[in-house]
């Protein structure tokens, strides 16, 4: 350990956001975070292309861009012209597409172009932690919308644009994670999806759609993009592999206008995204990305009902949550008297880790007795004994009623 006395403190930033404890190890019953079923991993698939594409193309590795420009690896953005066509409708050719470092990269790079201290946006009520806090450090407000089971809601949506206009405040965009939303696993209806864009148009705002989770649709089908179904061309579209192959590669890509893509190359100044792992996905996924998505929604599924049963079991009717579509995750709603924020620290002191609701809502009063659990990284057995280990806690620490009890 680094014995020397240096104070640094004086000079960090008050921007800066608070120091992170050092990191311990995984716990015993681990429902945090996006990570993926380590069992659906195609390892065998991606060893072999890796080799593949070592020896035919690796002396490419000596240049910057491997010989495919500032945009990232060809193959890969050739890959994604044939994916997002197939899957999401979305019409557009490889120089339409920038790979990024991870959909998070995208999602600075897009904030970046657009944003600036003091503007605001529109976003989901329950959103992705790492949007909320992206925009609360960029000193942005986020205005947030109502979701229900078939998405976002358009009254309210409309509702909040007109009073933003009423206030002379034209947001910079609307941010939605329309297929598969996180941490809710809503899929924005095709009629929702219209009016969106109708009221896109009629105010002026961009959509930023974010579909890192579109693959996990558990039928496979899913609504048209709202970029494919834009006539104007205003919107932005995001995606990752994350989800679908291996969250650790960090690739995940951007879908936008000339005019915005040039303005976010001049800010994307890292000398590019990881080479080798542009080359492995498009050598694997090219051949294997078809087959393999559906096998891993099937053993993703069969966690969920684990995890839904499990609920059930130790909790009964003190958990609701609705059954998603697609997903990794599951919202849950625990009864009002609980804090999740304050059964944080000895539900992990007693080995199970958890997401408090507040933190992926711009709403925290209506999220504080929920909880985001993730359910693709545990194995089954996990699921059950960390889904018992937490009813304890929530008994012991709040009094929740076990199945069956009367208070």
């Amino acid at each position: 350990m680094n014995s020397a006395s240096f104070d640094f403190a004086p000079l960090f930033p008050a921007r800066l956001p608070p120091p992170v404890a050092r990191w311990t190890g995984h716990v015993k019953y681990d429902f945090t975070g996006g990570n993926n079923d380590s069992d659906g991993l195609p390892l065998e698939g991606l060893i072999t292309a890796t080799e593949a594409v070592l020896r035919r193309e690796g002396r490419t590795l000596s240049t910057y861009g491997l010989n495919s420009g500032p945009q990232g690896y060809r193959a890969l953005r050739e890959f994604l012209v044939t994916k997002l066509k197939a899957d999401a409708g979305i019409a557009c050719s490889a120089d339409d597409i920038l790979i990024t470092s991870g959909s998070l990269q995208a999602l600075d790079l897009v904030n970046a172009t657009l944003l600036e201290r003091g503007d605001t946006v529109i976003i989901e009520e329950d959103c992705y932690q790492g949007s909320i806090n992206r925009l609360n450090r960029l000193g942005v407000t986020p205005v947030g919308i109502p979701l229900e089971r078939d998405g976002m809601r358009m009254d309210a949506l409309a509702t909040a644009l007109d009073d933003l206009k009423r206030k002379g405040i034209r947001p910079k965009y609307i941010y939605t994670i329309p297929t598969v939303q996180n941490p809710t696993g809503t899929i924005l209806s095709v009629e929702r999806r219209q009016e969106m864009l109708r009221l896109s148009v009629a105010h002026g705002v961009p959509i930023f759609e974010d579909d890192c989770y579109c693959d996990l649709v558990w039928s496979g089908e899913r609504p048209p993009a709202l970029y494919a179904m834009s006539e104007h061309g205003g919107a932005i579209h995001i995606g990752s592999f994350s989800k679908s192959i291996a969250p650790a590669l960090r690739v995940g890509y951007i879908v936008a206008p000339w005019d915005v893509m040039s303005r976010i190359l001049a800010l994307k100044t890292d000398a590019g995204t990881g080479a080798l792992e542009q080359m492995v996905l498009a050598e694997y996924c090219a051949a294997n990305f078809f087959k393999h998505v559906p096998a891993l929604r099937r053993g993703l599924r069969a966690k969920l009902q684990t995890l839904m049963e499990s609920l059930n079991e130790h909790f009964g009717t003190t958990a609701e949550f609705d059954e998603p579509k697609g997903s990794i995750f599951l919202w849950v709603k625990l009864p009002d008297g609980v804090d999740t924020m304050k059964l944080y620290q000895p539900a992990l002191a007693a080995g199970v880790a958890i997401n408090p609701g507040p933190e992926w809502s711009v709403n925290k009063g209506h999220s504080r007795s929920r909880m985001r659990m993730c359910f693709a990284s545990p194995s089954h057995e996990e699921i059950h004994q960390g889904v018992a280990t937490l009813a304890e806690i929530c008994r012991r620490e709040f009094g929740v009623l076990a199945p069956g009890e009367k208070s």
